[in-house]
Parts: structure tokens; C-alpha cells; sequence
């Protein structure tokens, strides 16, 4: 990855509390994966970004050679890289995604 894209995504992860990078908008979700993401972030209703890796290439393919993670969407919280969908709803079912999220927003 080029060092411009590696400096655009540490910005989007460090500047953010909860950054999903994902397919379409957290009001437009353009997979069934991604939507687990933003109704996971819903229900615990906290505030969170987003990243469309539709309208970016370089973000797209940068994003999975940054967290070494091949699919979207992807979550960091706290500017670290917690996982994608399957990951969130286990950390969801189990309580541990609320505290995360907590301890985030709360630093």
C-alpha cells in the first residue's frame, strides 16, 4: 500500500471513536454484512463513522492490507481493529461490544 493511503486510513481510525469501513453508508448499506455492522452500532446507540470502500479503490483494497483482514466491513474501535460482522455479533451477544464501545467513548 502507498504511504498516502496508509496516512489517509490512520487518520480515519485515530480521528474516530468507531469507524466502520464498509459497503455504502450507515444510512445506505449496500451488503447484508455491512447492515449487521450499522444495526449492531444502532442498537447500542452510540455514535459511529463510516467509510463507503465502494467509492474509493485504494481505501478498499488499502483497508484489507492495513488490519492484514481480507473481508468488509471492518470495525476499529479505540484505533484498534476489532473484527467484521460475524466478530461484532459475538461480541455483541456476549456484552463485551457495550463495553467497548463505553470505554471508547468515554477516553
Amino acid at each position: 500500500m502507498n504511504p498516502e493511503v496508509k496516512t489517509r486510513l490512520d487518520q480515519l481510525v485515530n480521528d474516530n471513536k468507531i469507524v466502520v469501513f464498509m459497503k455504502g453508508t450507515k444510512l445506505m448499506p449496500q451488503c447484508g454484512f455491512s447492515n449487521n455492522v450499522v444495526q449492531i452500532l444502532n442498537v447500542l446507540g452510540v455514535p459511529f463513522e463510516t467509510v463507503n470502500v465502494l467509492e474509493d479503490s485504494d481505501i478498499r483494497q488499502g483497508i484489507k492490507e492495513y488490519s492484514s483482514w481480507p473481508t468488509i466491513p471492518q470495525v476499529y474501535i479505540n484505533g484498534e481493529f476489532v473484527g467484521g460482522s460475524d466478530i461484532l455479533i459475538e461480541l455483541y451477544q456476549s456484552g463485551e461490544l457495550q463495553q467497548m464501545a463505553e470505554v471508547a467513548l468515554a477516553s
